[in-house]
Protein backbone atom coordinates (compact mmCIF):
# COMPACT_ATOMS: atom_id res chain seq x y z
CA UNK A 1 0.00 0.00 0.00
CA UNK A 2 1.36 3.43 -0.95
CA UNK A 3 1.60 6.19 1.72
CA UNK A 4 -1.48 7.89 0.23
CA UNK A 5 -3.51 4.71 0.68
CA UNK A 6 -3.44 3.73 -2.97
CA UNK A 7 -2.72 0.09 -3.85
CA UNK A 8 0.67 -0.37 -5.48
CA UNK A 9 1.21 -2.58 -8.50
CA UNK A 10 1.36 -6.09 -7.00
CA UNK A 11 4.39 -8.34 -7.25
CA UNK A 12 3.17 -11.38 -9.18
CA UNK A 13 6.59 -12.94 -9.76
CA UNK A 14 7.59 -14.27 -6.35
CA UNK A 15 6.70 -17.92 -5.74
CA UNK A 16 4.70 -19.10 -2.75
CA UNK A 17 6.74 -18.95 0.49
CA UNK A 18 8.03 -22.16 2.01
CA UNK A 19 6.29 -23.16 5.28
CA UNK A 20 8.30 -23.07 8.49
CA UNK A 21 7.84 -26.82 8.97
CA UNK A 22 9.80 -27.42 5.78
CA UNK A 23 12.71 -25.33 7.02
CA UNK A 24 12.97 -27.39 10.20
CA UNK A 25 12.97 -30.64 8.21
CA UNK A 26 15.59 -29.27 5.81
CA UNK A 27 17.84 -28.41 8.75
CA UNK A 28 17.41 -31.93 10.09
CA UNK A 29 18.29 -33.46 6.75
CA UNK A 30 21.31 -31.23 6.28
CA UNK A 31 22.65 -32.17 9.69
CA UNK A 32 22.12 -35.85 8.99
CA UNK A 33 23.40 -35.70 5.42
CA UNK A 34 20.60 -38.13 4.49
CA UNK A 35 19.59 -36.59 1.18
CA UNK A 36 19.29 -39.66 -1.09
CA UNK A 37 15.82 -41.13 -1.26
CA UNK A 38 17.00 -44.76 -0.94
CA UNK A 39 19.47 -44.38 1.96
CA UNK A 40 16.93 -44.89 4.76
CA UNK A 41 15.42 -48.38 5.11
CA UNK A 42 11.93 -46.82 5.16
CA UNK A 43 10.02 -43.58 5.58
CA UNK A 44 12.41 -41.41 3.60
CA UNK A 45 10.85 -37.98 2.90
CA UNK A 46 10.40 -38.86 -0.79
CA UNK A 47 8.63 -42.12 0.09
CA UNK A 48 6.36 -40.30 2.55
CA UNK A 49 5.57 -37.67 -0.10
CA UNK A 50 4.56 -40.38 -2.57
CA UNK A 51 2.19 -41.97 -0.08
CA UNK A 52 0.70 -38.61 0.92
CA UNK A 53 0.26 -37.40 -2.66
CA UNK A 54 -1.36 -40.65 -3.76
CA UNK A 55 -3.75 -40.32 -0.82
CA UNK A 56 -4.51 -36.68 -1.64
CA UNK A 57 -5.45 -37.48 -5.25
CA UNK A 58 -7.00 -40.89 -4.61
CA UNK A 59 -4.50 -42.92 -6.66
CA UNK A 60 -2.95 -46.30 -5.87
CA UNK A 61 0.65 -45.40 -6.73
CA UNK A 62 2.78 -42.27 -6.93
CA UNK A 63 6.39 -41.82 -8.05
CA UNK A 64 8.21 -38.58 -7.27
CA UNK A 65 10.81 -37.54 -9.84
CA UNK A 66 13.02 -34.61 -10.80
CA UNK A 67 10.44 -32.70 -12.86
CA UNK A 68 7.05 -32.97 -14.52
CA UNK A 69 8.93 -33.36 -17.82
CA UNK A 70 10.63 -36.42 -16.34
CA UNK A 71 7.25 -37.76 -15.26
CA UNK A 72 5.83 -37.31 -18.77
CA UNK A 73 8.85 -39.05 -20.32
CA UNK A 74 8.72 -41.95 -17.85
CA UNK A 75 4.98 -42.31 -18.43
CA UNK A 76 5.52 -42.77 -22.14
CA UNK A 77 8.37 -45.24 -21.57
CA UNK A 78 6.28 -47.13 -19.00
CA UNK A 79 3.51 -47.58 -21.58
CA UNK A 80 6.06 -49.66 -23.54
CA UNK A 81 5.26 -47.92 -26.82
CA UNK A 82 7.13 -48.92 -29.96
CA UNK A 83 9.84 -46.61 -31.29
CA UNK A 84 8.22 -44.03 -33.55
CA UNK A 85 4.80 -44.32 -31.91
CA UNK A 86 2.60 -41.34 -32.65
CA UNK A 87 1.39 -39.40 -29.62
CA UNK A 88 -1.39 -36.82 -29.89
CA UNK A 89 -0.73 -33.62 -27.93
CA UNK A 90 -2.55 -30.27 -27.91
CA UNK A 91 -0.85 -27.61 -30.03
CA UNK A 92 -1.25 -25.21 -27.09
CA UNK A 93 1.16 -26.48 -24.46
CA UNK A 94 4.67 -25.84 -23.15
CA UNK A 95 7.67 -26.97 -25.20
CA UNK A 96 8.55 -29.56 -22.54
CA UNK A 97 5.55 -31.67 -23.62
CA UNK A 98 6.58 -32.34 -27.24
CA UNK A 99 10.15 -32.57 -25.94
CA UNK A 100 9.20 -35.44 -23.64
CA UNK A 101 7.60 -37.24 -26.58
CA UNK A 102 10.73 -36.82 -28.70
CA UNK A 103 12.91 -37.90 -25.77
CA UNK A 104 10.84 -41.10 -25.51
CA UNK A 105 11.59 -41.90 -29.19
CA UNK A 106 8.00 -41.13 -30.18
CA UNK A 107 6.50 -38.66 -32.64
CA UNK A 108 4.29 -35.76 -31.48
CA UNK A 109 1.13 -35.17 -33.49
CA UNK A 110 -0.24 -31.69 -32.79
CA UNK A 111 -4.00 -31.24 -32.39
CA UNK A 112 -5.80 -27.95 -32.97
CA UNK A 113 -6.92 -25.92 -29.94
CA UNK A 114 -9.84 -23.51 -29.97
CA UNK A 115 -10.17 -19.94 -28.70
CA UNK A 116 -11.31 -21.37 -25.34
CA UNK A 117 -7.84 -23.01 -24.99
CA UNK A 118 -9.29 -26.52 -25.14
CA UNK A 119 -8.62 -29.32 -27.62
CA UNK A 120 -10.72 -29.12 -30.78
CA UNK A 121 -12.61 -32.40 -30.60
CA UNK A 122 -13.22 -32.67 -34.35
CA UNK A 123 -9.49 -32.45 -35.09
CA UNK A 124 -8.77 -34.80 -32.18
CA UNK A 125 -11.18 -37.43 -33.48
CA UNK A 126 -9.78 -37.12 -37.01
CA UNK A 127 -6.19 -37.68 -35.86
CA UNK A 128 -6.80 -40.33 -33.18
CA UNK A 129 -6.79 -43.33 -35.58
CA UNK A 130 -3.10 -42.72 -36.35
CA UNK A 131 -2.09 -42.50 -32.66
CA UNK A 132 -0.71 -45.07 -30.23
CA UNK A 133 -1.05 -42.76 -27.20
CA UNK A 134 -2.53 -39.41 -26.18
CA UNK A 135 -0.96 -36.82 -23.89
CA UNK A 136 -3.53 -34.22 -22.87
CA UNK A 137 -2.10 -30.99 -21.47
CA UNK A 138 -4.53 -29.17 -19.22
CA UNK A 139 -2.63 -26.06 -20.26
CA UNK A 140 -2.72 -23.23 -17.73
CA UNK A 141 -5.31 -25.32 -15.90
CA UNK A 142 -7.87 -25.33 -18.73
CA UNK A 143 -9.47 -28.78 -18.93
CA UNK A 144 -10.46 -30.13 -22.33
CA UNK A 145 -13.57 -32.29 -22.65
CA UNK A 146 -12.26 -35.33 -20.78
CA UNK A 147 -15.54 -37.23 -21.12
CA UNK A 148 -15.37 -37.05 -24.91
CA UNK A 149 -11.61 -37.69 -24.99
CA UNK A 150 -11.82 -40.77 -22.77
CA UNK A 151 -14.81 -42.17 -24.66
CA UNK A 152 -12.93 -41.96 -27.97
CA UNK A 153 -9.65 -43.26 -26.53
CA UNK A 154 -11.24 -46.13 -24.60
CA UNK A 155 -13.12 -47.22 -27.71
CA UNK A 156 -9.89 -47.14 -29.71
CA UNK A 157 -7.79 -48.78 -26.99
CA UNK A 158 -5.44 -45.77 -26.86
CA UNK A 159 -3.92 -44.91 -23.44
CA UNK A 160 -4.18 -41.34 -22.13
CA UNK A 161 -1.53 -39.50 -20.11
CA UNK A 162 -2.67 -36.32 -18.36
CA UNK A 163 -0.17 -33.48 -18.23
CA UNK A 164 -1.62 -31.87 -15.11
CA UNK A 165 1.35 -29.59 -14.40
CA UNK A 166 -1.02 -26.62 -14.03
CA UNK A 167 -4.00 -28.51 -12.62
CA UNK A 168 -3.31 -29.75 -9.11
CA UNK A 169 -6.65 -29.39 -7.32
CA UNK A 170 -8.79 -29.19 -10.46
CA UNK A 171 -11.83 -31.49 -10.50
CA UNK A 172 -13.66 -32.79 -13.58
CA UNK A 173 -17.09 -34.26 -13.01
CA UNK A 174 -16.22 -35.06 -9.41
CA UNK A 175 -12.90 -36.73 -10.29
CA UNK A 176 -9.48 -35.27 -9.59
CA UNK A 177 -7.63 -34.25 -12.72
CA UNK A 178 -4.69 -36.61 -13.11
CA UNK A 179 -6.75 -39.67 -12.15
CA UNK A 180 -8.86 -39.88 -15.32
CA UNK A 181 -6.24 -41.19 -17.76
CA UNK A 182 -3.78 -44.05 -17.31
CA UNK A 183 -1.21 -41.70 -15.75
CA UNK A 184 -1.32 -38.19 -14.31
CA UNK A 185 1.78 -35.98 -14.12
CA UNK A 186 2.19 -32.92 -11.89
CA UNK A 187 4.78 -30.19 -11.42
CA UNK A 188 6.31 -28.65 -8.31
CA UNK A 189 8.21 -25.97 -10.23
CA UNK A 190 8.21 -22.59 -8.52
CA UNK A 191 5.31 -21.07 -10.46
CA UNK A 192 2.96 -23.95 -9.73
CA UNK A 193 0.50 -24.32 -6.85
CA UNK A 194 3.10 -26.19 -4.78
CA UNK A 195 6.58 -24.66 -4.94
CA UNK A 196 9.75 -26.73 -4.69
CA UNK A 197 11.77 -24.86 -7.30
CA UNK A 198 11.82 -28.03 -9.40
CA UNK A 199 10.27 -31.46 -9.08
CA UNK A 200 7.45 -33.60 -10.39
CA UNK A 201 5.32 -36.61 -9.59
CA UNK A 202 3.31 -39.18 -11.54
CA UNK A 203 0.30 -41.13 -10.31
CA UNK A 204 -1.39 -44.26 -11.67
CA UNK A 205 -3.60 -47.14 -10.61
CA UNK A 206 -1.76 -49.57 -12.92
CA UNK A 207 0.86 -51.65 -11.05
CA UNK A 208 2.79 -52.54 -14.22
CA UNK A 209 3.10 -48.92 -15.30
CA UNK A 210 4.15 -47.96 -11.78
CA UNK A 211 6.73 -50.75 -11.58
CA UNK A 212 8.30 -49.98 -14.94
CA UNK A 213 8.48 -46.28 -14.11
CA UNK A 214 10.05 -46.99 -10.71
CA UNK A 215 12.80 -49.13 -12.25
CA UNK A 216 13.52 -46.64 -15.03
CA UNK A 217 13.49 -43.68 -12.64
CA UNK A 218 16.62 -45.15 -11.05
CA UNK A 219 15.61 -47.78 -8.48
CA UNK A 220 18.72 -49.86 -9.12
CA UNK A 221 19.62 -53.22 -7.56
CA UNK A 222 16.97 -53.86 -4.87
CA UNK A 223 15.97 -50.28 -4.08
CA UNK A 224 12.59 -50.98 -5.66
CA UNK A 225 11.75 -52.96 -2.51
CA UNK A 226 11.25 -49.61 -0.77
CA UNK A 227 8.18 -48.99 -2.96
CA UNK A 228 5.33 -50.83 -1.17
CA UNK A 229 2.87 -53.05 -2.96
CA UNK A 230 4.90 -53.62 -6.13
CA UNK A 231 7.39 -56.32 -5.20
CA UNK A 232 6.41 -58.89 -7.82
CA UNK A 233 6.12 -56.42 -10.70
CA UNK A 234 9.36 -54.61 -9.86
CA UNK A 235 11.22 -57.89 -9.44
CA UNK A 236 10.08 -58.90 -12.93
CA UNK A 237 11.39 -55.70 -14.54
CA UNK A 238 14.67 -55.38 -12.59
CA UNK A 239 17.64 -55.30 -15.01
CA UNK A 240 15.30 -55.57 -18.01
CA UNK A 241 14.80 -51.80 -18.37
CA UNK A 242 17.31 -48.93 -18.65
CA UNK A 243 17.89 -46.60 -15.72
CA UNK A 244 17.37 -42.92 -16.52
CA UNK A 245 18.11 -41.68 -12.97
CA UNK A 246 15.34 -39.12 -12.66
CA UNK A 247 14.85 -39.50 -8.91
CA UNK A 248 13.69 -36.79 -6.53
CA UNK A 249 15.94 -36.15 -3.55
CA UNK A 250 14.85 -35.74 0.04
CA UNK A 251 15.34 -31.97 0.29
CA UNK A 252 12.73 -31.41 -2.42
CA UNK A 253 10.27 -33.72 -0.70
CA UNK A 254 10.84 -31.87 2.58
CA UNK A 255 9.84 -28.63 0.87
CA UNK A 256 6.76 -30.14 -0.78
CA UNK A 257 5.20 -32.19 2.03
CA UNK A 258 4.15 -29.31 4.35
CA UNK A 259 2.47 -27.60 1.38
CA UNK A 260 0.13 -30.49 0.57
CA UNK A 261 -2.28 -29.67 3.44
CA UNK A 262 -2.44 -26.12 2.02
CA UNK A 263 -3.58 -27.20 -1.44
CA UNK A 264 -7.33 -26.95 -0.78
CA UNK A 265 -7.00 -23.44 0.67
CA UNK A 266 -4.79 -22.32 -2.19
CA UNK A 267 -7.22 -23.73 -4.74
CA UNK A 268 -10.13 -21.86 -3.16
CA UNK A 269 -8.19 -18.59 -3.05
CA UNK A 270 -6.92 -19.03 -6.59
CA UNK A 271 -10.40 -19.70 -7.96
CA UNK A 272 -11.88 -16.72 -6.10
CA UNK A 273 -9.11 -14.41 -7.30
CA UNK A 274 -9.38 -15.60 -10.89
CA UNK A 275 -13.15 -15.22 -10.96
CA UNK A 276 -12.97 -11.76 -9.40
CA UNK A 277 -10.63 -10.52 -12.13
CA UNK A 278 -12.48 -12.42 -14.88
CA UNK A 279 -15.77 -10.77 -13.92
CA UNK A 280 -14.24 -7.32 -14.40
CA UNK A 281 -12.43 -8.16 -17.64
CA UNK A 282 -15.61 -9.57 -19.17
CA UNK A 283 -17.31 -6.18 -18.67
CA UNK A 284 -14.91 -4.75 -21.25
CA UNK A 285 -15.99 -5.01 -24.91
CA UNK A 286 -12.35 -5.61 -25.84
CA UNK A 287 -11.51 -8.54 -23.51
CA UNK A 288 -13.04 -11.98 -22.99
CA UNK A 289 -12.24 -14.74 -20.50
CA UNK A 290 -13.53 -18.08 -21.87
CA UNK A 291 -15.91 -19.98 -19.61
CA UNK A 292 -14.90 -23.26 -18.03
CA UNK A 293 -16.57 -26.36 -19.41
CA UNK A 294 -19.52 -27.57 -17.37
CA UNK A 295 -17.93 -30.45 -15.39
CA UNK A 296 -14.78 -28.47 -14.54
CA UNK A 297 -13.97 -26.92 -11.15
CA UNK A 298 -10.80 -24.95 -11.83
CA UNK A 299 -7.75 -24.42 -9.64
CA UNK A 300 -6.14 -21.39 -11.33
CA UNK A 301 -3.10 -19.37 -10.30
CA UNK A 302 -3.13 -17.23 -13.46
CA UNK A 303 -5.68 -15.81 -15.87
CA UNK A 304 -5.91 -16.06 -19.65
CA UNK A 305 -8.13 -13.88 -21.78
CA UNK A 306 -8.59 -13.02 -25.44
CA UNK A 307 -8.37 -9.68 -27.23
CA UNK A 308 -11.67 -9.56 -29.12
CA UNK A 309 -13.05 -7.33 -31.85
CA UNK A 310 -10.39 -7.43 -34.57
CA UNK A 311 -7.16 -6.31 -32.90
CA UNK A 312 -4.10 -5.87 -35.13
CA UNK A 313 -0.69 -7.18 -34.08
CA UNK A 314 0.45 -3.61 -33.46
CA UNK A 315 -2.56 -2.88 -31.25
CA UNK A 316 -1.95 -6.09 -29.26
CA UNK A 317 1.67 -5.08 -28.73
CA UNK A 318 0.60 -1.57 -27.73
CA UNK A 319 -1.83 -3.12 -25.23
CA UNK A 320 1.07 -4.95 -23.57
CA UNK A 321 2.96 -1.64 -23.36
CA UNK A 322 -0.03 0.24 -21.97
CA UNK A 323 -0.64 -2.43 -19.31
CA UNK A 324 3.04 -2.43 -18.37
CA UNK A 325 2.92 1.35 -17.93
CA UNK A 326 0.17 0.73 -15.38
CA UNK A 327 2.29 -1.83 -13.53
CA UNK A 328 0.88 -5.08 -14.98
CA UNK A 329 2.86 -7.37 -17.25
CA UNK A 330 0.86 -9.14 -19.95
CA UNK A 331 2.15 -11.86 -22.25
CA UNK A 332 0.44 -12.32 -25.59
CA UNK A 333 1.53 -15.89 -26.31
CA UNK A 334 2.02 -15.55 -30.07
CA UNK A 335 3.64 -12.11 -29.96
CA UNK A 336 6.33 -12.83 -27.35
CA UNK A 337 9.58 -13.55 -29.16
CA UNK A 338 10.66 -17.18 -28.87
CA UNK A 339 7.70 -18.06 -26.62
CA UNK A 340 7.96 -21.72 -25.61
CA UNK A 341 4.16 -22.06 -25.78
CA UNK A 342 3.93 -21.07 -29.45
CA UNK A 343 4.12 -24.27 -31.51
CA UNK A 344 5.91 -22.63 -34.43
CA UNK A 345 8.92 -22.09 -32.16
CA UNK A 346 9.38 -25.85 -31.59
CA UNK A 347 12.05 -26.11 -34.27
CA UNK A 348 13.31 -29.40 -32.82
CA UNK A 349 10.23 -31.02 -34.38
CA UNK A 350 11.40 -30.15 -37.88
CA UNK A 351 8.64 -28.83 -40.11
CA UNK A 352 5.65 -27.98 -37.93
CA UNK A 353 2.14 -28.35 -39.37
CA UNK A 354 -0.16 -25.50 -40.26
CA UNK A 355 -2.61 -25.13 -37.41
CA UNK A 356 -4.57 -21.98 -38.26
CA UNK A 357 -7.07 -22.21 -35.40
CA UNK A 358 -4.38 -22.55 -32.74
CA UNK A 359 -2.20 -19.90 -34.35
CA UNK A 360 -5.06 -17.39 -34.45
CA UNK A 361 -5.84 -18.06 -30.78
CA UNK A 362 -2.22 -17.67 -29.67
CA UNK A 363 -1.88 -14.35 -31.50
CA UNK A 364 -4.60 -12.79 -29.32
CA UNK A 365 -4.51 -14.89 -26.12
CA UNK A 366 -3.11 -13.05 -23.09
CA UNK A 367 -1.57 -14.43 -19.92
CA UNK A 368 -1.26 -12.77 -16.49
CA UNK A 369 -0.10 -14.40 -13.28
CA UNK A 370 -2.47 -14.23 -10.30
CA UNK A 371 -0.69 -15.74 -7.29
CA UNK A 372 -3.10 -16.94 -4.65
CA UNK A 373 -1.55 -14.61 -2.07
CA UNK A 374 -2.92 -11.46 -3.79
CA UNK A 375 -5.43 -9.34 -1.89
CA UNK A 376 -8.75 -8.23 -3.35
CA UNK A 377 -7.35 -4.71 -3.73
CA UNK A 378 -4.38 -6.07 -5.69
CA UNK A 379 -6.62 -8.20 -7.87
CA UNK A 380 -8.79 -5.15 -8.59
CA UNK A 381 -5.65 -3.16 -9.44
CA UNK A 382 -4.70 -5.76 -12.06
CA UNK A 383 -8.19 -5.91 -13.55
CA UNK A 384 -8.50 -2.13 -13.70
CA UNK A 385 -5.10 -1.78 -15.36
CA UNK A 386 -6.00 -4.31 -18.04
CA UNK A 387 -9.42 -2.79 -18.76
CA UNK A 388 -7.97 0.73 -18.92
CA UNK A 389 -5.10 -0.36 -21.16
CA UNK A 390 -7.55 -2.01 -23.57
CA UNK A 391 -9.72 1.10 -23.61
CA UNK A 392 -6.69 3.29 -24.26
CA UNK A 393 -5.74 1.28 -27.33
CA UNK A 394 -9.21 0.49 -28.68
CA UNK A 395 -11.45 3.11 -27.05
Amino acid sequence: MAPDGQTLAPNVYDAEPIPEAARAEIDRLLISGDLFRYTAPSDAPVALLEAEFAGLLGARYALAVSSCSAALFLSLKALDLPRGARVLIPAFTFAAVPSSVVHADCVPVLVEVGENYRVDMADFAAKLPQAQAVMISHMRGHTSDMDAIMALCDAAGVPVIEDAAHSLGTVWGGRNIGTIGKVGCFSFQSYKLVNAGEGGIMITDDPEIAARAIIMSGAYETNWKKHPGLTNSCAHWQNKLPLYNLRMQNLSAAVIRPQLPLVAERVAKGRAGHDRVAGQLNLSPHLAVPDALGPEERAPDSIQFNLVGGWSDREAQDFQTAAKARGVSVQVFGLSEGNARAFWNWQFLGEVPELPQTRAMLMRACDVRLPVRLTEAELDFIARALVEAAAEIRG
